[in-house]
């Protein structure tokens, strides 16, 4: 089946009229409408209705169309793989923020080091985000959370930190009490709809501690430490290792009863046509991590 057919199928589906479509990819639109009966006969069945100008899928058609963005994905990344060369290249790289504020910038060092030819695109997104876009053939690779479910066959996940939950609080307040001052001080929310802050929430439920105020809530753990700094609260957060953080003067205090570390890795499908370059980042992202 030939892969220029599905695009112009998914063209016609897309724009609604053969002319439209015929008009992007440069071609006529008796050649779009050939096309698009080729596949009919090799599929057996109608894709298209046409009423007047305009068309529409049938029912058979929609399921095709919703199949087609995967599949022409699938054979570019095929394409790709077969056709990979020493050329200069690009690898997609999605990150949570904690890991762009740690250990993320020294890992990207290495690698461009060691390939200077290749241009890297992060984009910074929440775990679930980042999950989906690697599923989606959006990003080569993700620095995420450990995704809730059972991976797929055809994904690797490697762990890179394990960040147990810690209470931060101005550098005075280094030998206090931690339940003390999360029952006594405003605390500083870190935002709950993340994996880190839900775990947060759980283990004040757990431990009875009903905060005397409830100051912020945010989603930045660079942040958080800052204001913590500036004498805002005190806050429940992973333990995360950024050199953004060494001058703040906060301490951190661990917690009396044992909590499950939130636990992040490096996310990327084993097919990848990237898989040597995915392998080389994760290389440099371990040492990274180590130090």
């Amino acid at each position: 089946m030939e892969t220029a057919y599905l695009r112009a199928f998914a063209l016609v589906v897309e724009t609604g009229t053969l002319a439209e479509a015929a008009r992007r990819l440069n071609v006529t639109p008796a050649a779009i409408s050939q096309q698009v009966q080729v596949l009919e006969r090799q599929l057996g069945t109608t894709l298209l209705g046409r009423s007047g100008r305009t068309v529409s899928p049938t029912e058979a058609g929609r399921r095709l169309a919703e199949r087609c963005v995967g599949l022409l994905k699938e054979m570019d990344a095929l394409r790709s793989w077969v056709n990979q060369s020493e050329a200069v290249r690009e690898l997609r790289i999605g990150t949570i923020n904690t890991a762009l504020h740690s250990l993320l910038p020294d890992a990207l060092a290495r690698f461009a080091s060691a390939h200077p030819g290749v241009s890297v695109h992060i984009r910074s997104a929440m775990s679930s985000d980042l999950v989906d876009a690697v599923r989606q053939l959006e990003l080569d690779a993700a620095v995420c959370l450990h995704p809730p479910f059972a991976m797929p066959k055809g994904f690797a996940w490697e762990l890179l930190r394990q960040e147990p939950l810690v209470v931060l609080a101005p550098a005075r307040d280094e030998h206090a009490d931690p339940h003390e001052l999360l029952r006594t001080r405003p605390l500083i929310r870190y935002d709950r709809d993340l994996g880190g802050g839900r775990q947060a929430d759980e283990y004040l439920r757990r431990a009875g501690i009903a905060p005397v105020q409830e100051r912020f809530e945010l989603s930045s753990l660079l942040a958080i430490a800052m204001m913590v700094d500036r004498g805002l609260g005190v806050s429940l957060v992973p333990d995360i290792a950024s050199p953004l953080t060494a001058r703040l003067r906060i301490a951190k205090l661990v917690l009396p009863a044992a909590t499950e570390p939130r636990r992040f890795g490096v996310l990327w499908r084993r097919s990848s046509p990237c898989a040597t370059l995915i392998e080389s980042f994760l290389d440099h992202a371990r040492a990274a991590a180590r130090r």
